[in-house]
């Protein structure tokens, strides 16, 4: 007799997955992708399914379920999957991992709006409980734009695909970024969203959340004691969070043109970031938990008195970048010249609490810079005295903790030391901490870590509408200033912004990092 795979294990966003002592494999369950055509679905969705399959985190007959109005068979659809498979997953193609899985796949063809389409989908799912023994356990994942959230909930209603079929088991709803585009809009999807799901069947996908390296942000803080006595305003000078592409909008024009960088990063991402980093310890790592400390520094965030002062934004324009020669965002293909969108944000912000008053969180996000980073930087004060002359310590900088998130994952520590010699010089140094060289395994991709927890019902790594409708909170006075107060200013594509930003610091006696 098999023994039956509880639906839910015990949640520790610190402990690796692949520990099985607490093995966390999903039980009878399947996927169903709204925009199962796109770019995600391809490039991070469907690789992210066969990485877990071949890990052994899903059960033998577990179902995906495409639905999009391409004119598919499921063999059609298996195709798509097989060639995003070999050229997105992680890990190594096994036949015998792939045929077991691809037994699962359907597809089902339509539009949106068209009933028939979800009927069919809802028998679609029926002949899947009975085939592949998912027992009515299916999560609905929206990959598409914003404004289709609304008729593809409202659809997964009428035709009671939101309803489980048994008392032991369950539907959920995955949504993809951004959730609205200001809190009123914010406010009015979450009320369709909830009038469906019940809150704690609603994943709010932020894919950060997911990276090793900010999970990572827990166990250096609360796993560690020579961190944490020096993590307040009597020892941190400031704290710069930045998330930095080198590339343009691409063809997302008819996503970002209206929405910008703040938006798009900084609401969701950066605050996420910031929350993560500025949060007293919890009382145990799950959702709960995390939530209400999460929450209070957001709520203790206070915005910059003088708007124009300290926040910034700006629009990247032509220049030189990977020795290409690429346009500026005005002539970018599906922007109207006289776009005032945002490709480049930077704000000041101040938590207002014991911990930190009086410490600026500087965060910046921008398209077309320098190099593709993200990474958060303690920057702690400044030593009271140095015993040393003027001249042995001229380039001596502050001590830095940088957390990377992205491309080179890990944790570099900058500190003086003596440069080798018979004269007392100090000098910057960096003592790093790579992911790559310290552990053998290689880490997950972010979308098989949140994939695995919505088939688990495991919600730490999840914002919450109560962070979502902070986070709102907190950046809609600065869009609502932006608004009224002219053109963005403007920064050459391949440099790091405009001088604006350089200048915002500069009132404060500080400078950006040079990532």
């Amino acid at each position: 007799m098999t023994a039956r795979v509880p639906a839910v294990w015990p949640a520790n966003p610190l402990r690796d997955p692949q520990d099985r002592r607490l093995p966390r494999i999903a039980g009878p369950s399947g996927l169903v992708i709204f925009g199962v055509t796109g770019d995600l679905s391809r490039k991070k969705l469907m690789p992210a399914i066969y990485d877990l399959a071949n890990r052994g985190l899903l059960p033998p007959g577990f179902a995906l379920t495409g639905f999009a109005r391409r004119d598919w068979a499921d063999e059609d659809f298996g195709q798509v999957v097989y060639e995003a498979v070999k050229e997105h997953a992680r890990t190594p193609f096994r036949e015998e991992v792939w045929r077991q899985l691809s037994e699962g796949f359907r597809f089902v063809q339509g539009d949106f709006d068209d009933d028939e389409a979800f009927d069919q989908l809802r028998r679609t799912i029926t002949e899947l409980d009975e085939k592949q023994g998912t027992h009515g356990n299916h999560a609905f994942y929206l990959s598409v734009p914003p404004k289709f959230f609304p008729v593809v909930v409202a659809q997964l209603k009428k035709h009671g695909l939101a309803d489980p079929p048994h008392p032991d088991s369950w539907r959920r709803a995955v949504i993809e970024k951004p959730f609205g585009r200001d809190l009123p809009t914010a406010v009015e999807l979450n009320k369709i969203v909830d009038d469906v799901f019940p809150p704690e069947a609603v994943f709010r996908i932020d894919h950060y959340l997911g990276k090793e390296t900010v999970q990572n942000i827990l166990a250096l803080r609360f796993a560690n004691t020579m961190f944490e006595p020096l993590w307040n305003r009597s020892y941190v000078d400031h704290v710069q969070i930045t998330m930095a592409e080198d590339i343009g909008i691409g063809g997302r024009a008819g996503y970002y043109d209206g929405i910008g960088a703040a938006r798009d990063v900084i609401q969701n991402h950066l605050l996420q970031l910031l929350a993560l980093t500025a949060m007293e310890e919890p009382v145990s790592f799950d959702a709960d938990s995390l939530v209400a400390e999460k929450l209070k520094v957001l709520n203790s965030i206070k915005l910059p008195d003088d708007l124009s002062a300290h926040t910034v934004r700006a629009q990247y324009t032509g220049g030189w970048q990977g020795g290409e020669l690429v346009c500026g965002y005005l002539e970018e293909d599906g922007i109207s010249p006289s776009s005032r969108t945002d490709t480049y944000a930077a704000i000041k912000l101040e938590i207002e609490n014991r911990r930190w008053a009086g410490v600026p969180f500087y965060l910046r996000t921008g398209k077309r810079l320098g190099r593709r980073v993200t990474e958060i930087a303690i920057v702690f004060q400044r030593a009271p005295h140095l015993p040393f002359d003027e001249t042995a310590t001229e380039e001596l900088g502050q001590n830095a903790l940088v957390i990377r998130v992205q491309p080179d994952e890990g944790m570099t520590v900058r500190f003086g030391s003596k440069v080798p010699g018979t004269a007392m010089e100090v000098r910057d140094v960096n003592m790093d901490f790579a992911y790559g060289e310290s552990f053998t395994e290689s880490s997950p991709e972010a979308y098989e870590r949140l994939l695995l927890d919505v088939l688990l019902g495991d919600a730490p790594l999840f914002p919450r509408w109560e962070e979502v409708e902070a986070s709102w909170k907190i950046l809609d006075p600065i869009e609502q200033y932006w608004d009224k107060h002219g053109r963005p200013d403007e920064y050459v594509s391949g440099t790091w912004g405009p001088g604006t930003a350089d200048e915002m610091l500069a009132r404060d006696g500080r400078s950006w990092r040079r990532p």
